[in-house]
């Protein structure tokens, strides 16, 4: 009995992300496929006499991202996009929409200067050490000269929301985690950490931590 249990426990515990991994990708594959056949039905209907093929809707949206991203990457394939975006952001509804989930899908874009920069642990008196992501460096100056400081967005709610976290560039580290590793783990609630991780200080000494 022992043996059944522990087996059913690990057997479980492997099954389980599987078939909700699989069941995810499946219905994302029935929602843009879905989208997308409607608009092929009658083509098809009229010059073949048959209905579309599954998955010409993936293939199709995959083509259409490709294509719109090497538009992105001309200089002006990319002044035409800015200045649709700029007329689509003068739309009351639309833009209440759109620049919150543009903001987040940049947010995760590794190639984007505005997007999370690295993992950082912030040394917090009541908290002890906070991990969160970088977002931006920048001085402040409160009469006293600039001071370096640092932007972190610390989630509360795996990654849609969280704190904002203002403090000196000496009160932070720098983990060799990146970005994908640190989403990770906050995404399994700190179950994705090394039980050994090597930081560098905000101001440059090394040291480490043992989880």
């Amino acid at each position: 009995m022992q043996w059944l249990r522990r087996s059913f426990i690990a057997g479980f515990f492997v099954t389980v992300p599987v078939v909700i991994s699989v069941a995810a990708v499946l219905w994302l594959f029935r929602v843009i496929d879905g989208f997308v056949q409607p608009f092929f039905l009658k083509f098809f209907l009229k010059y073949f006499g048959t209905e579309p093929l599954p998955g010409l809707g993936i293939a199709t949206t995959a083509l259409a991202i490709v294509v719109v991203g090497a538009i992105a990457t001309n200089v002006v394939g990319k002044r035409l996009l800015q200045r649709a975006e700029w007329l689509l952001l003068h739309v009351p509804f639309f833009r209440s929409v759109y620049a919150p989930v543009k903001q987040l899908v940049v947010a995760f874009s590794p190639d984007n200067e505005h997007g999370f920069k690295r993992v950082v642990l912030i040394e917090d008196s009541a908290k002890g050490l906070v991990l969160g992501l970088l977002t931006r460096e920048f001085r402040l100056d409160r009469g006293q000269g600039p001071e370096a400081m640092v932007a972190v967005y610390v989630p509360t709610n795996h990654l849609y929301l969280g704190d904002i976290v203002i403090c000196p560039r000496d009160r932070t580290s720098y983990p060799d985690i990146t970005v994908e590793q640190g989403i990770r783990i906050f995404l399994t609630g700190g179950m994705g950490l090394a039980e050994r991780i090597r930081a560098r200080r905000g101001d440059d000494r090394v040291g480490d931590f043992r989880v």
